[in-house]
Order: structure tokens, then C-alpha cells, then sequence
């Protein structure tokens, strides 16, 4: 049996303020597979995104394990390549437009050569901006600026891909079709998604559901 894309286990993380230290959460078990969707739901504040940035070694855990394909360590060469990761506020930079913005996630993770510029273009064609490529992002709506976000994730063929409130700046018919999207392509490209959502409908379309609630992480489905 192979390993997990990604797995958590046992992971606790606190923040000290002075004397003081506030728990986040404890106890946390988590794994996910090669083309799984799972979603994480929890009260704002609750440490959904700070769990998120541990997932994707952007931050340590105070104690636990963490592996991603098997491995304990990812440094950020391969962490470009191995997972895609999407915010509420999309990060794209204004100076550059649509194609070379998503580019740039091959240009971090170390080569954007003609190949890679014909793949943006084609990712650019699959969210549905095939003729915004020169666009910059003023000149785009947030629906269009979180699919070019979708697609950057996506630039490197990553095995996992971590969303933040994807859809969190979107209005309702926008957001749903960014979701359609990125569930849509995750399932074509058995790419595993890891949604972290306030929006119960959208934590039911993915395989497992998770609640993050008072520092635990349990299982909803």
C-alpha cells in the first residue's frame, strides 16, 4: 500500500503572548490520499488556516509528526513542486499579468522555459481565460483573478493542492463556479485537494469532512 500524498499525526501548536501561551490545537491526525478531496470546517479563529500552513511546512508544529509522499522534511524547492496552494485573497502580482503570474509558480520552483509558457497557456484555457492571459489583475473580477489563482496552483502537476476559503471573496454564483472548477480538475488530474471552508455545502462535496472546534480535529464524514 502506497503512502499517503500527506500525514499529520498527533500535531499540537501553541502561540506565547508574555506569560501566557494559547493553545491552538492538540492531538491532531490527519492523512489524505492521491486524488482524495477532504474538507476542514471551523468557527473563525479556530486554526484551520494556521493548521493549513503547517500541512504545507510553511510553519512548525510545537510537537507531532508530519510526512508528505512518505517523507519527514520538504524544503521549499520541492515543496513548489509538490503542492499548489490557493488563498482567500488570491496573491497575484499586479505588475504582472494573468499568464506570467502563473508562471511564476514554475519560475519559483526553478525552470519556466517554452514548455512551461505553453502549459500557463493551457491552464489559462482550462479555467476559462484562454483571451485574459494579457490582462493584468485591476484589469480582471475576483472571480477571474481566483481562477488564474487556481490555476498557478496547478502549474507544477502538483500531487497536492491546499485551499484556503478559496471562495471566501466571491460572491455566491461566482464562487460556485470556482468551485465546480477546482473540484473539476483536482478529480481530472488525481490531484489531492485539502479544502479548508465556512460553507457546509461546499465541505459536502469533497470525500471526508473534518470540524475543527476547541483545539480537536474530529471526523464529520
Amino acid at each position: 500500500m502506497s503512502a499517503p500524498v500527506l500525514s499529520a499525526r498527533a500535531l499540537r501548536k501553541t502561540y506565547r503572548s508574555g506569560n501566557r501561551e494559547l493553545e491552538v490545537f492538540h492531538d491532531v491526525d490527519f492523512h489524505i490520499n492521491a486524488g482524495e478531496s477532504v474538507s476542514i470546517r471551523g468557527e473563525s479563529g479556530s486554526g484551520k488556516s494556521t493548521l493549513l500552513n503547517l500541512l504545507a511546512a510553511l510553519d512548525n508544529a510545537d510537537a507531532g509528526t508530519l510526512s508528505w509522499d512518505g517523507f519527514p522534511k520538504i524544503d521549499n524547492a520541492a515543496r513548489g513542486r509538490f503542492l499548489g496552494i490557493i488563498f482567500q485573497a488570491f496573491y497575484l502580482i499586479p505588475e504582472l499579468n494573468a499568464l506570467e503570474n502563473i508562471l511564476m509558480a514554475r519560475r519559483i520552483a526553478g525552470n519556466a522555459d517554452n514548455a512551461a509558457r505553453s502549459r500557463a497557456a493551457e491552464l489559462l484555457a482550462r479555467v476559462g481565460l484562454k483571451d485574459r492571459g494579457h490582462h493584468l489583475p485591476s484589469q480582471l473580477s475576483g472571480g477571474e483573478r481566483q481562477r488564474v489563482a487556481v490555476a498557478r496552483a496547478l502549474m507544477n502537476s502538483p500531487r497536492l493542492v491546499l485551499a484556503d476559503e478559496p471562495t471566501g471573496n466571491l460572491d455566491e454564483k461566482t464562487a460556485d463556479s470556482v468551485m465546480d472548477l477546482l473540484l473539476g480538475i483536482c478529480a481530472e488530474t488525481n490531484t489531492a485537494l485539502v479544502l479548508v471552508t465556512h460553507n457546509p455545502l461546499y465541505a459536502q462535496r469533497t470525500a471526508r469532512e473534518y470540524f475543527l472546534h476547541e483545539g480537536t480535529l474530529r471526523s464529520v464524514r
